[in-house]
Formats: C-alpha cells, sequence, structure tokens
C-alpha cells in the first residue's frame, strides 16, 4: 500500500513514517504545507491513502481539496478534540487524535484495507469547517490595533484588506491607512468569515466588497484592483483562480 502524508511538524512526520513502515505502509513522500501539497497533487498520481494534519504552516490543509479533486481516501492526524470531528467519519477513514498510538494506527489502516472507499465522494469543505467550530457567528467582527498609545478599533466594513510585508501583517483600512497588527495572515483566515474575505496568495488577504475590477493576468492568474489599496499590485495565484471564482458567486 502506497500512503501520503501532509504533516507540518517534521518531528511527527517522521515518526508517523517509522509506524506506518514497520506496518508495511510505503510513505512516497512527506508535504508540509497547503502550495506544497496542492502542487504536488496537480503532477503526481494520488496515493492510495493520505494522512493528513489539519492545521499546516500555511494554513488549514482544507484549502488543498478547494484546488485540487483528490480521490485518495484520507486518515486525519490532528490534535483537535474528538468532539469536532465526529462526522468527519462520514468523508473520510478514520481519525486520530496526537500524540498518535500504534494500536489506534494499526486499527484505522485495518479499517481501510476492509472497507471500500473507492466511490467516497469529495470532501465537503464548508461541512468540515462548520464542524470545527467555523460558523459565521464566531468570526470577528471587529479588530483592535494599537496606535501609539492609542487603541484604534475596525470593523470588518472598515477593511480593505489585510497584507504581510517585511515579516510583519497589516490591516489596510477603507481610509487608505495601513496599521501593523501582531498576528499572521494564517491566524486572520481562521477569523474571518470566508463569505467577505478570500486569500488570494500568501500576502494578501482581500474583502470582496472592495473590489473595483478584475483582470486578466499572465500564466492563467488574475488582477485584483481595490478600491482603497493602490500600493501594490495584487494578484490571485494560479492555484487559487478556481476557488477565487467560485468565492465571487
Amino acid at each position: 500500500m502506497e500512503a501520503l502524508i501532509i504533516e507540518d511538524e517534521k518531528p511527527s512526520a517522521r515518526r508517523l513514517q517509522r509506524m506506518l513502515n514497520k506496518l508495511d505502509v510505503n510513505v512516497v513522500t512527506t508535504l508540509h504545507a497547503v502550495d506544497e501539497a496542492t502542487e504536488w497533487f496537480l503532477q503526481n498520481d494520488h496515493p492510495e491513502l493520505i494522512f493528513l494534519d489539519i492545521q499546516l504552516s500555511d494554513g488549514l490543509s482544507f484549502e488543498i481539496f478547494e484546488n485540487v479533486e483528490v480521490k485518495s481516501s484520507i486518515i486525519f492526524t490532528t490534535a483537535y478534540d474528538e468532539y469536532a470531528l465526529k462526522a468527519f467519519k462520514l468523508n473520510s477513514v478514520d481519525y486520530l487524535l496526537k500524540p498518535i498510538d500504534d494500536e489506534e494506527l494499526e486499527a484505522a489502516l485495518k479499517k481501510f484495507r476492509s472497507t471500500k472507499f473507492s466511490d467516497r465522494s469529495s470532501l465537503d469543505i464548508k461541512n468540515l469547517k462548520s464542524l470545527l467550530n467555523l460558523s459565521s457567528s464566531e468570526y470577528k467582527k471587529r479588530f483592535t490595533i494599537q496606535v501609539g498609545q492609542h487603541l484604534r478599533i475596525f470593523d470588518v466594513e472598515d477593511i480593505c484588506c489585510f497584507y504581510s510585508e517585511n515579516k510583519g501583517t497589516y490591516l489596510h483600512s477603507t481610509a487608505r491607512r495601513s496599521y501593523l497588527m501582531d498576528c499572521s495572515l494564517d491566524k486572520l483566515e481562521e477569523e474571518l468569515d470566508p463569505d467577505i474575505f478570500f486569500r488570494v496568495n500568501r500576502k494578501f488577504i482581500i474583502r470582496i466588497k472592495d473590489i473595483l475590477d478584475i483582470l486578466t493576468y499572465s500564466n492563467q492568474r488574475l488582477e485584483v484592483k481595490l478600491g482603497n489599496f493602490k500600493e501594490q499590485q495584487i494578484i490571485v495565484s494560479r492555484e487559487r483562480v478556481k476557488a477565487f471564482k467560485e468565492w465571487l458567486e
């Protein structure tokens, strides 16, 4: 049997690979990030089974399935609490809570080998996100930014986009000013309502109501013009174009 590991914690990935090797599972490769995994699936044959962590270094692993139709069966390997993952069994073989136990791993493999998962339907990304308590009622409605000795409050309606630059993360307001934040774009992506905000590439999360124009760009990409942000060119990465068009609808 061939399997793929997608895990951003390299020690955990190495430990899991050793455990799988003892169970006669050939690990074809180990991937550590959403973008890396997306590119790999576009260029390689998909293995029978994927061992998938949820939180990766550059975002949630669900983003992989928004860009690529993956036929492999999935065993989730995650630190999320059990109550949030019960329904995953509808779309996956099993889930294993970290630290992974030898007996549980062997049982999950036995379940995979004894059950036909080839007809498994595509993962319902929106449903999985809702199971992780990412419902719209829990998304952030406002952000507080320290400016000198003062605190500024920004409602999401007052935000044009978020972007990263020189290892810093910035909120750019509809008043066309940028403010340094004490968090990462990855963290923001989890906190923002996906009906309102979209991460077009590694550097930008934009708000749908601030889009002024969308232009075709080289290499099957798109350029987005925002009404209140002129400082940099914003390009939708090739891997995100399909999901971006779906988001617009």
